[in-house]
């Protein structure tokens, strides 16, 4: 399953990447989720909300919540999001099924 996780750099690890520019987060992040079973399909720095990072991963379920818990236990990261990605097919798939168990909830107030 794909997961898209993102975070941003604290100012501990901007100084520590200042002191190293040439690290690349993407082989710490390669050998997490490898030690998961898994496999990085992505990664890019982001600026949005400060300097960071997002990645696609493709780990088993319930594997992509562990990978981010991980990231954000460490004290160079902050702001951590974990989100399942899915596919065009299962969208539609999931529209389906809304559809046919609507009929079996009852709103609050309902």
């Amino acid at each position: 399953m794909l997961y898209f996780i993102s975070a941003n750099y604290t100012p501990k690890a901007m100084q520590a990447m200042a002191k190293k520019p040439d690290t690349n987060r993407r082989d710490a992040l390669e050998k997490l989720v490898k030690a998961a079973g898994g496999k990085v399909v992505a990664m890019y720095g982001t600026m949005v909300d400060g300097p960071g990072a997002m990645a696609i991963v493709d780990v088993d379920p319930g594997v992509g919540a562990a990978v981010a818990a991980v990231i954000a236990s460490s004290d160079g990261i902050c702001n951590v999001k974990t989100q399942r990605l899915f596919s065009m097919d299962e969208v539609l798939a999931i529209r389906k099924k809304r559809i046919q168990l609507q009929k079996s909830y009852s709103p609050p107030g309902g």
